[in-house]
């Protein structure tokens, strides 16, 4: 994954609006304070270590680029240390600001965030600031209306597939088509974890295809899915608890996962509008008990059971 970070904004594959906008600020040399924000593995923080690489030359990096992670500790006493002290120092015969960088600033305190904002406001001639987060509601309101806001949704299939292959090229990786395929799928849009999924599954199996990515990940596979739903709604109700009790503890597969790809297929099934409305609302029931920590073993007798019923009815309105 780090290997493969991007140096440059121009090799980052996302979001072509935000970094053409970035690109125009820097180029001016009117860089507002910024705030990125999304879910994880959507390039942030590569886009803003790219950022610094173009302001910055290599040596000057360190005196002029401040980086603190959520790991570091980012009390409020270091707000109003290392940070104030940081961003209220001019570097003598250079013109330019200094930068630094918050990354996942969401962990930071109210206390915190709060002290920030003086110290954002007193030094934006010399300073600039860049916070990064997930969640935008945990920044508080005074520190969003300082900074120009990005959001980085999460990357879409076309985007990253061209990246994958590049990486898969370098590094003479097997991938079939559907392996690819299963890479963007189980990813949902966030770089990072497909780079590690691609990584894992090929020092795992050597060759990266559906089902290996699948089975190295501990998802249920699309057929396993089938052949659940298949046995919950044509075999009686023992022979069935059976059968996916037998699945479950030999591909150790967890309910909730189960449960979740199930509902999926509810959608795509063809069952009457009124009774679907029924099964889909058992389904949540089961969930929220699930998301309780109750037993898998009642619940999945549960589940059965609201497709048995479902049946029944099906049957019975034929």
């Amino acid at each position: 994954v780090e290997k493969y970070r991007p140096q440059a904004l121009s090799e980052l594959v996302s979001h072509r609006d935000i970094l053409s906008t970035v690109q125009r600020f820097i180029s001016e040399d009117r860089l507002p304070h910024l705030l990125l924000y999304g879910p994880p593995g959507t390039g942030k923080t590569s886009t803003i270590l790219a950022c610094a690489r173009q302001l910055y030359r290599e040596r000057e990096f360190g005196s002029m680029v401040l980086e603190l992670n959520a790991s570091d500790d980012r009390g409020i006493d270091i707000v109003r240390g290392p940070i104030l002290s940081f961003a209220s120092t001019r570097t003598i015969f250079k013109k330019g600001f200094k930068l630094v960088i918050l990354d996942e600033a969401d962990a930071m305190t109210q206390d915190a965030q709060n002290a920030l904002r003086r110290v954002i406001e007193k030094f934006t001639e010399n300073t600039r600031f860049c916070l990064i987060c997930n969640y935008l509601s945990k920044i508080i309101p005074a520190l969003q209306s300082r900074c120009t806001r990005f959001r980085f949704g999460p990357l879409t299939p076309e985007l990253m597939v061209p990246r994958l292959q590049h990486v898969i090229q370098e590094e003479g990786v097997d991938v079939t088509e559907d392996g690819m395929k299963a890479l963007v799928t189980l990813s949902n849009g966030d770089m990072r974890r497909a780079l590690n999924i691609l990584q894992s599954t090929s020092m795992a199996f050597g060759k990266v295809t559906e089902e290996n990515v699948y089975t190295c990940t501990g998802h249920p596979l699309k057929s396993d899915i089938a052949n659940i739903l298949d046995w919950m709604l044509n075999q009686d109700f023992s022979t069935a608890y059976r059968k996916i009790t037998e699945l479950k503890a030999l591909k150790g597969l967890a309910l909730q996962d189960i449960l979740t790809e199930i509902h999926l297929f509810v959608h795509r099934v063809d069952f009457p509008p009124s009774i679907r409305m029924q099964l889909l609302i058992k389904l949540a029931d089961i969930e929220y008990r699930l998301a309780a920590g109750t037993s898998e073993k009642i619940q999945l007798s549960s589940l059965i059971a609201a497709f048995q019923v479902t049946r029944d009815l099906v049957v019975a309105e034929a």
